[in-house]
């Protein structure tokens, strides 16, 4: 038997994939130079909070898409707000 994912979650796919590649060189420059002048920390804050909602929410739901791009996401700008916090 195979399984099929619903045609309505390839766009949640496709969401997820590009939301969650966009953001990888943001936090590779941030990690590579520890350089966070120019981040807001409030966005950051608020960021991080909403991304680890989204997180629940997706696994409430089952929803692999939202599971996946925030499980990748979360941890991304968790460090993000870290070395914000550290070297501001």
């Amino acid at each position: 038997m195979t399984t099929s994912i619903p045609p309505g979650d390839w766009l949640g796919y496709i969401a997820a994939t590009l939301t969650t590649v966009a953001f990888i060189p943001q936090a590779w420059r941030t990690w590579r130079t520890r350089d966070t002048r120019a981040l807001s920390l409030g966005m950051y804050l608020v960021f991080t909070v909403g991304v680890a909602f989204w997180l629940g929410y997706g696994l409430a739901l089952g929803a692999w898409p939202i599971i996946v791009s925030n499980a990748i996401t979360l941890p991304l700008a968790g460090t993000i707000l870290i070395l914000k916090l550290r070297h501001g």
